[in-house]
């Protein structure tokens, strides 16, 4: 038997060259890195292939994985963050939760200590695979050289393949030294994992039609695995055949227009009274890519009680895990609806369903008081979605009201447009997603809808922005307080303020006092900080100046902070309190 011919020197490479090579081979065409001393080899072969990969430098290693986030969630692509060992790799855990959690193809590279000092406690050693082992779809401690390339292979596959999510590769440092002549078509070696797409069976795509066609109150319920799958289309098209009204979760919006009249908007928590009211009457709920998730169902026995329950998902895990569903069915949706557009068969008579959905609609919109005096918070995002209709538009936000509002208000029209931390509801998360969907999408418009409180922990990303020129907008809605929990607090503590206020100390507004709706005392002065970043930036507050303040951000050149002072004291409605039913929805 022949034996293969020695690795020639030209052919060796370094551990380091050979997963950076590995990026551009899978066509990663940004990352974003910050380096330290357990990652300066991966760096130095970063600087080897700059001429076919990016690579952006955050200003925190959390930065760097959201806006990887963002790059991922916009594109369908998988988003590639890179950080050193020890704190450099923890700080990435928060960003590799919410991967998780809302099913993103994420590769978080980190540095790590030398294989002979790992477990010694090492400087800036820490068991990253460890902590993030219940929060990662898979994870690699790379040992030997000779792994490098086939796990890379092994990452890229299970991040991208089934339901999605975040896959760590922790590559000591001597690894990333040593040399190697790789095989470059080794073998996968992922016993147990099926990476194959799962198909429904005929025999279930028939009973779902079936089902559809007896139905009298038929509504859909569309979530993040329409938009993670690519099935938008595939749910129009049933929509179309159908008629059916379809209402969606907050990681589904896009994946139907909002203006179409079959459009209930976003159901749950702080969903539509329509759509929640659908829900509760609905005789055949279709569950599309959903996980039935508590800030949807609110109390679980509850809803949807008087529906057949169909429910088609990717990850058997998901399947009955919170809802008994009457046909289960695993499947890739997109094959899904495919399959079922090809037999489908609308029911018989649903103009009075349909025509009591939109009575609903119009008798309870979504509404806020048009006679304020001042700017309200779904006044701005209204007309900032008025205003960038007819333009390509991303949305990113962090987590509070500001995010609900800007799942009520703004008008979603396509798929990965609009951009959340939703599972894991991650404060923070908007600028640095709002990078990475701007280095994606360069020539787009991208907006991160923020709140202060959000917005002041990972602020330090605009100098990322600006330096990489990255011409993000930010709306910065700025009310001086942790305004959802301000929320509670005056629903279920009798307004009693506990440290939800974000000004100084010694303002009134820190008993909890008082009923103004504005703090007289503005703290920080955020135009004055943006410019420090070498952003242009405004602050308003008249009600009269909020068009022209928004048209001169959405059309300035490079990136532009607009702070708009808001009232404290609006709240987030309809609310259904937590585990409750629709029936205990608070409506005024």
């Amino acid at each position: 038997m022949a034996t293969a011919a020695p690795a020639t020197q030209s052919q060796l490479m370094s551990g380091a060259d050979i997963l950076v090579k590995s990026l551009v081979d899978h066509g990663v065409e940004v990352l974003f890195a910050y380096p330290g001393g357990a990652s300066m080899p991966l760096h130095q072969a970063l600087t080897r292939f700059s001429d076919r990969l990016r690579t952006i430098l955050p200003r925190h290693e959390q930065g760097g994985a959201f806006a990887a986030q963002g790059y991922a969630r916009s594109t369908g692509k998988p988003g590639v963050c890179m950080a050193t060992s020890g704190p450099g790799a923890t700080n990435l855990v928060t960003a590799i939760a919410d991967a998780k959690l809302d099913s993103v193809p994420l590769i978080a590279i980190t540095g790590q200590v030398g294989t002979t000092v790992i477990g010694t406690d090492a400087f800036q050693e820490t068991p990253i695979v460890e902590v993030c082992r219940g929060i990662t779809k898979h994870h690699y401690l790379v040992t030997d050289i000779k792994d490098v390339a086939r796990v890379m292979r092994e990452a890229f596959f299970v991040a991208t393949t089934g339901r999605p999510g975040p896959v760590l590769v922790d590559m000591p440092k001597n690894v990333q030294q040593q040399m190697f002549a790789p095989d470059w078509n080794e073998p996968l070696n992922l016993p147990g994992y099926n990476g194959k797409l799962r198909q429904a069976q005929p025999q279930q795509i028939m009973q779902i039609a079936a089902a559809i066609k007896l139905a009298k109150k038929p509504l859909i319920y569309a979530g993040g695995g329409i938009v993670s799958g690519n099935a938008s289309d595939e749910l129009r098209e049933l929509i179309k055949k159908t008629g059916i009204p379809v209402t969606m979760t907050v990681m589904g919006l896009g994946a139907f227009p909002a203006e179409h009249p079959l459009c209930l908007d976003m159901l749950g928590m702080h969903g539509s009274v329509y759509a929640n009211w659908a829900v509760r009457d609905c005789d055949l709920l279709i569950a599309l890519g959903v996980r039935f998730d508590d800030r949807v169902t609110g109390k679980l026995e509850a809803f949807a009680k008087h529906a057949k329950i169909i429910h088609v998902d990717i990850d058997p895990s998901e399947i009955n895990k919170n809802k008994p569903a009457h046909i289960p069915v695993c499947s890739d949706v997109k094959y899904a609806l495919g399959e079922l557009n090809k037999i489908v068969e609308a029911p018989a008579d649903l103009s009075a369903w349909v025509k009591l959905c939109q009575d609903w609609k119009k008798a309870y919109p979504f509404k806020y008081d048009t006679g304020f005096n001042g700017i309200l918070q779904q006044h701005a995002i209204a007309e900032l979605s008025r205003l960038t209709a007819s333009r390509e538009t991303y949305v990113t936000v962090g987590v509070g009201q500001h995010q609900m509002w800007s799942a009520q208000f703004f008008k979603f029209r396509h798929p990965r447009t609009w951009l959340s931390s939703s599972g894991l509801g991650t404060m923070g998360f908007g600028l640095p997603a709002a990078m990475g969907v701007q280095a994606a999408h360069p020539a787009a418009l991208v907006i991160d809808i923020d709140g202060d409180g959000s917005f002041q922990m990972n602020i330090q990303e605009m100098a990322t922005c600006f330096c990489e020129k990255l011409p993000v907008k930010v709306l910065l809605l700025d009310n001086q307080h942790l305004g959802m929990v301000v929320q509670w607090e005056d629903r279920f503590h009798d307004s009693n303020r506990a440290h939800t206020y974000l000004g100084p100390i010694d303002h009134a507004e820190a008993t909890g006092g008082g009923n103004e709706p504005y703090v007289n005392e503005r703290y920080p002065d955020f135009v004055t900080i943006a410019k420090g970043y070498g952003w242009n930036a405004a602050t308003i507050s008249d009600k009269g100046d909020l068009v022209p303040a928004l048209e001169e951000m959405i059309d300035s050149d490079g990136p532009y902070l607009l702070n708009v002072q808001v009232p404290y004291v609006e709240h987030v409605l309809p609310m259904i309190p937590g585990g409750r039913t629709v029936d205990d929805m608070i409506i005024e």
